[in-house]
């Protein structure tokens, strides 16, 4: 999610939050509520086969990350703060068979759904049954897909019949896995939306502090934190913004009705909340007390090294506080509809002893489901994956920024070398991106200007290791994110506003995803992009075995700090790829170390090598236990050779 109106990608500094969070939020008061999993469903989950992305597979997991508003709509009008009507949106059904081939293409396993759920948004649905949202306490006219107001809904501005829009996803989800793909969604477990009311919940469920006590601060088993004696006041707005840019609307009044206040969402104690606050959002509470401890069982230690069904066993029949079953019930009721996975919005801000409880109920009904968290706290990763039972991470606070610092010049590739091998044992579980719905686009002039310098970025953090990369919607045109739409930031593709993505449009095509408006430059573009990304996605070296390249030749002729070069391998096939992050061309004679040939059993013969990226071919010399090819680079130009 993305934080304020004005922060410059603050997410580096979210796992000061999240401790400020975890250290803030658990007493009892309402009858226990316990964890009923079947003990036949965890016996059963033990005697299915392990996820698919354990599986021996032929090349590696490639996400697609599209906002669902954005994808399908053909109108450029862009209008600040504009309505619907005035820039249009992207519907479910705009995103057709065409368009599923167009993402298959560039070497996609996985679609992620960005902004399903219902979430607050400032239009008129009460024909629906639908309530209004408060323009005071909505980031945006679009709303922000991390305020969810239904969790068992999904956003009715998708829907060409918002009364159908349950039945136009699920349509979605089965045309995604007719093209071979799977569907994941966000859940945001960490916070709601200010304003929270379910019309599509089962029966049997209740909303989130339906039955909370609302006396006190805190109890186990309430799903919020409450001021108590204090009622709600929206915050002072900074900057001379105003709700809907300054529109008339009758409920855009300075106010919102919530008596007792709750907790906001970062974790704010607050009744008045400060403007960079997540005001929009209400804290969730899952018995964590408000000294910090717990109020439920802590996992042991060792089961850092359990299995998910020893996870699952372990809470059986235990004791957890009410707001893990809700969101236990949530995973399920999407799961049931045929999503594939989930991507977990701000987790370090949720105690890892709940992800074990959910993950582990989540492999227990579909073992190969899809699990993906943000988590910025490098400290936290080992535990979120081992004890939290994550599949992926975020690799953003150390490849991500590593190489956004390469890409904009002031950084060093040294940096690559020491993060990967800081990941050694967890590079699997760390999914790489260079753009997603809260970073800059590269393109933007206040990240990189250009999107041509993700190319030699891309090479390195779509092959480097064994993990998932992601690509976010645009990015393979080069979206510069320029637009002012409203509520947010230039430089990033809005997430709060109607808005018309201009590089995506051309791509688009109003509605043929055929790339018929693109320039040549935009085609040359993705054309890189579809064969990168297709090589990572079926090439099984890319699994294998990896060893840096760099350290050897960093004193040699030609390699710089603007180089980067390492090698894959497995039993049948080498690699070695090399990239230039410079500007300027740059040619050297790349070195392999002696215990690298040993391993590849080279000795005594010239070995040509195929670049897989260009079908140009080089040469690698091998003199006893000496091997080197040369390596000329254009300017942000790589090589992945091969043999």
């Amino acid at each position: 999610m993305q934080f304020s109106i004005y922060s410059k990608s603050s997410r580096q500094k979210a796992w000061l939050l999240s401790a400020l969070a975890i250290a803030l939020l658990a007493s009892c008061g309402k009858a226990p509520v316990q964890n009923q999993t079947p003990a036949t469903e965890i016996k059963k989950a033990a005697e299915k086969p392990a996820p698919a992305q354990a599986e021996a597979q032929t090349g590696k997991v490639v996400v697609y990350q599209m906002f669902t508003r954005l994808f399908g709509n053909s109108n450029n009008t862009n209008q600040p703060w504009g309505t619907i009507e005035q820039n249009g949106v992207g519907k479910f059904n705009d995103i057709n068979e065409a368009a599923l081939k167009g993402i298959k293409e560039l070497g996609a396993s996985y679609v992620w759904y960005t902004g399903i759920l219902h979430h607050a948004v400032i239009r008129d649905y009460s024909a629906y049954g639908i309530s209004h949202d408060d323009p005071d306490v909505v980031k945006g006219r679009a709303g922000s897909p991390y305020a969810v107001k239904d969790y068992y809904s999904v956003n009715p501005d998708l829907a060409v019949d918002p009364a159908k829009r349950l039945e136009e996803f699920q349509s979605l989800i089965n045309r995604t896995h007719a093209q071979g793909l799977k569907v994941i969604i966000d859940i945001v477990p960490n916070h709601v939306a200010r304003h929270y009311q379910s019309l599509h919940k089962p029966e049997g469920i209740e909303d989130f502090g339906a039955n909370d006590d609302t006396s006190v601060e805190y109890k186990r088993d309430n799903n919020f934190y409450y001021v108590v004696g204090q009622p709600f006041q929206v915050p002072e707005p900074q900057h001379g913004y105003q709700p809907l840019g300054g529109e008339a609307h009758p409920l855009a009044d300075g106010k919102f009705e919530e008596n007792p206040a709750k907790w906001t969402g970062n974790g704010s104690r607050l009744a008045q909340p400060d403007f960079n606050d997540w005001y929009e959002t209400v804290k969730v509470n899952y018995g964590v007390k408000p000294d910090g401890s717990y109020d439920f069982d802590s996992l042991p230690a060792d089961y850092a090294t359990k299995s998910v069904q020893q996870h699952a066993a372990f809470w059986q029949g235990k004791d957890v506080p009410n707001s893990w079953l809700k969101f236990r019930d949530i995973t399920f009721y999407w799961l049931d509809k045929g999503v594939d996975g989930f991507r977990f919005d701000m987790a370090e801000m949720v105690p890892v002893e709940f992800w074990s409880f959910l993950n582990s109920s989540i492999k227990t009904k579909n073992p190969n489901a899809f699990l993906l968290a943000e988590v910025y706290n490098p400290a936290l990763y080992r535990d979120y994956i081992r004890l939290g039972k994550m599949d992926y991470l975020y690799d953003k606070v150390e490849m991500y920024d590593s190489l956004k610092l390469v890409m904009q010049g002031t950084g060093s590739t040294d940096a690559i070398a020491s993060v990967q091998q800081g990941m050694a044992d967890i590079e699997h579980h760390m999914l790489h991106f260079l753009e997603n719905h809260d970073e800059q686009r590269i393109a933007a002039p206040e990240f990189a200007g250009d999107a041509n310098k993700a190319k030699p970025a891309m090479v390195v953090s779509a092959l480097i290791s064994s993990s998932p990369t992601m690509l976010y919607f645009g990015q393979e045109v080069g979206e510069a994110g320029a637009l002012d739409s409203g509520f947010g930031d230039p430089s990033r593709t809005t997430i709060f506003d109607y808005a018309g993505v201009p590089a995506h449009q051309n791509w688009l095509n109003d509605g043929k995803y055929d790339g018929g408006k693109l320039t040549d430059e935009q085609k040359q573009l993705r054309e890189f992009y579809k064969k990168l990304m297709t090589l990572s996605a079926t090439e099984a070296v890319f699994n294998g075995a990896y060893q840096e390249l760099h350290t050897v030749n960093k004193t040699t002729k030609g390699y710089t700090d603007k180089t980067y070069a390492f090698a894959r391998f497995n039993d049948k096939t080498k690699a070695i790829v090399a990239s230039n992050f410079a500007a300027t061309a740059t040619s050297f004679a790349l070195t392999l170390p002696a215990d690298l040939l040993q391993q590849w059993q080279l000795s005594g013969s010239d070995i040509e090598l195929k670049d897989m990226l260009s079908e140009r071919k080089a040469s690698l010399k091998v003199a006893g236990d000496q091997a080197s090819v040369q390596i000329d680079l254009a300017p942000l130009e790589s090589v992945v050779l091969k043999f």
